[in-house]
């Protein structure tokens, strides 16, 4: 009797164990799923920004009109330079022997034609006496003719030869800044070559690269904010004055030049610039992709109730869709938040926890 009053006592101990136990697995609380989530919001409008760099307007590449090695270099980059400063100079001894040269050549000339004339006259004289024949005279009338066209060519040579002797100097044609230097002293460079770039500060430009699909809509005369990238409360109005007309093959990108209205001092040559474009937004409803659940041949999307932190499905109508977005035309509306990921692990009215608070 007592063996069966112990054995008795111990399976009623064993179920009052199960029993707690399954009350224990019931009372477990529910699992809150974390989920990204986004509020709709539609814009009127669109504000897009592209870097670039502040350019001057106007530029000038400098070089030398002839050949020679570079003896002087007066300036830096950075220096300020006016109108008729010399910049650089090349060794001017063959230019000045040229025209010394040239100055023997006009006195030679001038010398010859002072006897081809004398000549002329005597045979003249000659002529009108039956002392001499027409010919003479005309071959003497032809040499004072012909020296008269070597004083002539030996004064363009002389004007010529003190013309590239100036060329040895090296000045800027207007006032403005030294932006490059491509040329040291002792360098012997050709005609033409790029020695100096001096630039007008006084009329700057934010000059940027916009993506062909979105410069089509910007016009000449389109106005842009702007904006310095180290500080952007310093800003600018612009207007673009030239467009690219065809998108770079590289980068399929057009450079747009914009002349900066009034430009604080802050907006320097070479300083990096943003450039902003206020557009009217797209007013369609955008949501990501992955927000998306397809069941049953319905679109839906997982909307949050914010106070009960939970999420139900809403069913909503689609007018594309691709594999980053999608844009919704009915069953949602602004302020509407929803789960931006995991649309196909959770279930209806199941409690989460937010981890992102961004509007769309």
């Amino acid at each position: 009797m007592k063996r069966i009053l112990v054995f008795s006592l111990t399976f009623a101990c064993l179920g009052l164990t199960l029993a707690a136990c399954q009350k224990e697995e019931k009372a477990e609380p529910e699992v809150v799923r974390p989920v990204l989530s986004t509020v709709i919001k539609t814009q009127l409008l669109q504000v897009r920004g592209f870097a670039g760099k502040v350019e001057p307007r106007f530029q000038t590449q400098l070089g030398f009109r002839t050949l020679g090695r570079i003896v002087r270099r007066d300036v830096s980059v950075g220096d300020l330079v006016s109108n008729g400063q010399e910049i650089a100079a090349l060794d001017p001894l063959a230019l000045e022997l040229a025209v010394q040269a040239s100055v023997a050549s006009l006195s030679s000339a001038k010398a010859q034609l002072v006897n081809a004339a004398a000549t002329e006259d005597r045979q003249k004289a000659l002529l009108s006496k039956d002392s001499s024949t027409q010919a003479t005279f005309d071959e003497a009338r032809q040499a004072n003719a012909a020296a008269s066209a070597a004083v002539v060519r030996a004064d363009a040579d002389l004007t010529k030869a003190r013309e590239e002797l100036g060329y040895a100097v090296l000045k800027s044609d207007f006032d403005g800044v030294v932006t490059s230097l491509q040329a040291d002293v002792g360098q012997t460079v050709t005609a033409g070559q790029l020695v100096a770039i001096v630039a007008r500060p006084d009329i700057r430009e934010a000059v940027v690269d916009i993506p062909e699909a979105v410069a089509s809509p910007i016009k000449i005369g389109s106005k842009f904010g702007v904006s310095l990238q180290i500080d952007p409360t310093i800003q600018a109005a612009g207007t673009v004055r030239e467009i690219a007309p065809q998108a770079d093959e590289a980068t399929r990108t057009r450079r747009t030049r914009i002349t900066l209205e009034q430009p604080p001092e802050g907006f320097r040559l070479g300083t990096t610039v943003t450039a902003y474009l206020t557009t009217a937004a797209d007013p369609r409803i955008h949501i990501p992709a992955t927000a998306i659940l397809d069941k049953d041949g319905k679109t839906f999307v997982w909307l949050i109730d914010e106070k009960a932190a939970t999420v139900v499905t809403k069913e909503v109508k689609l007018e594309g869709r691709t594999a980053w977005d999608a844009i919704v035309t009915d069953g949602l509306a602004d302020g509407d938040r929803i789960a931006t990921a995991g649309a196909h692990s959770l279930n209806e009215g199941q409690k989460i926890k937010m981890t992102d608070g961004k509007p769309l």
